[in-house]
């Protein structure tokens, strides 16, 4: 057709009548004109081709007489109609290491025939903690249903630059088959109040030149009369594109239910949550004086707490695995000193991603979180107590009484003694001694003299700790027996 048959020069004054940038190779500028085509039909457009096309083959000016050629792929690409109708279906825009002359704005969305008019708020997606942008090669546009059908087809084109096709086959591989650059698609409702959420439409499927690229599916929900939740991602489409200077056809199939939607393009580095905590230890820990006068001024602000004029507690157990803290870090906006561990918070979110406080509930993204540089501390100074209490000028101290009794060195006599009274394993020993209750007393207060500052029900957990006490495990045994 004619703009496949044009020069350089042709193609830099076709770009630079619409006011696009004319810089680049001839594969970029025939792709950029290529998209003129398929994205505006306006009269004016076509008519300069046409006097290009002339002014090139003058001898054959009668045979382009003729209505132009429809464009390469233009039968699968039904996008006229509704751009007569100034919609915005699958627009593409320039990526953004191409700058493009002002007077371009008139033409987007399709728009070349209207008049100029006051720029609206463009809709934007929230940044991703693990995706960082390196390109944006479709600015988030618009799903324009074509007819009154429910299932709708809204199809798009684009070629990659060079450069991009080289991030792509020299980034590493997270998995086989998986590069860590990609060329990412993401959805979201069309609303401009506030960056959003990925969020898919029905019905969606999405096809990449011949193939449909998978989708996430939906969480099982174990709740009765409660909705499956769909993880909304950003959808990988890099391993079905044409990774070289052919055109790339994505096709997104939506169902048309009343709400609005809006489709973007982005080249993007995936990271891993080993990465993002590497990022998060080189600028995030919070210094250990910051944090220590952060508990003296949460104490201060609580008089009337029964803690105030005490201190407060802090576990240095992660709530998330039940472990003790490795890396002790919490949302800046969170109003409590309990940390949870940065590790397993980041593989969490990167396998579903919530981003929400273990403790509190409340929101905790990546960009809020810091390393609390005191308790960081305190974990390597302290390593025989799980808990620790703030006091309130801000010094600390450990809580070694709920350690004891919690994780005793003694704990595997100790699951043997409750087992004892389960009577699930007879202890070896004392079979033959009678045992009476009197015993039992006598045995019981004798311990607890030897165990330290307790109360007697923990005497008595301590006490089976503590060494064999074969007359009292016998009247334990001797008793289950009788029972029985």
């Amino acid at each position: 057709n004619m703009v496949m048959s044009f020069r350089v020069s042709d193609l830099q004054m076709l770009l630079g009548f619409v006011g696009r940038s004319k810089s680049g190779l001839k594969h970029e500028l025939v792709t950029r004109a290529l998209q003129l085509v398929q994205f505006d039909c306006s009269p004016e457009v076509f008519k300069k081709i046409k006097e290009l096309y002339e002014t090139r083959y003058s001898k054959k000016s009668s045979e382009v007489a003729q209505p132009p050629p429809p464009p390469p792929r233009a039968e699968a690409l039904p996008l006229h109609s509704s751009y007569d109708r100034g919609s915005a279906v699958a627009r593409t825009l320039p990526t953004p290491n191409i700058d493009y002359p002002a007077l371009y704005g008139k033409y987007l969305n399709g728009l070349g025939r209207l008049p100029p008019k006051v720029a609206k708020p463009e809709v934007r997606l929230v940044k991703l903690p693990f995706y960082t942008t390196l390109d944006e090669l479709l600015k988030p546009t618009e799903l324009v249903p074509q007819n009154n059908e429910k299932l709708q087809e809204s199809p798009c084109i684009f070629a990659l630059t060079p450069r991009q096709v080289e991030l792509i086959r020299n980034s590493r591989e997270l998995q086989p088959g998986v590069k860590s650059v990609q060329v990412v698609l993401r959805i979201c409702y069309t609303d401009t109040s506030s960056p959003q959420e990925d969020q898919y439409p029905p019905n969606i499927a999405v096809k990449v030149n011949h193939s449909y690229c998978s989708v996430p599916g939906y969480y099982p929900s174990n709740k009765p009369g409660v909705e499956p939740k769909r993880p909304c991602r950003p959808i990988n489409l890099t391993h079905l594109m044409y990774l070289s200077a052919a055109t790339n056809r994505i096709t997104v199939t939506w169902g048309n239910y009343g709400k609005s939607y809006s489709v973007g393009l982005y080249l993007v580095r995936q990271m891993t949550s080993a990465e993002l905590l590497q990022r998060l230890k080189t600028i995030g820990i919070k210094h250990p004086e910051l944090c220590k006068a952060l508990v003296k001024e949460k104490l201060r602000l609580d008089p009337d707490s029964e803690i105030a004029t005490t201190g407060v507690r802090v576990s240095l157990i992660c709530p998330l695995v039940k472990m003790r803290l490795s890396v002790p870090c919490r949302a800046e906006t969170c109003a409590h000193l309990q940390c949870f561990d940065a590790v397993f918070y980041l593989q969490m979110n990167e396998k579903k991603p919530t981003w929400m406080c273990p403790v509190c509930d409340k929101p905790a993204p990546y960009d809020q979180l810091i390393i609390d540089g005191l308790l960081s501390k305190i974990l390597t100074e302290c390593e025989d107590a799980d808990e620790i209490e703030y006091l309130v000028d801000g010094s600390w101290c450990p809580i070694r009484a709920e350690k004891e009794r919690s994780c005793s060195p003694q704990c595997p006599i100790l699951v043997l003694g409750s087992s004892d009274v389960n009577g699930l394993l007879p202890p070896p020993a004392g079979n033959g001694e009678n045992g009476k209750a009197p015993a039992d007393v006598v045995d019981l207060t004798l311990d607890s003299s030897s165990s330290e500052e307790e109360e007697e029900e923990d005497e008595e957990e301590d006490d089976d700790d503590e060494g064999p006490q074969p007359k009292r495990r016998c009247s334990y045994e001797k008793g289950l027996v009788s029972a029985c």
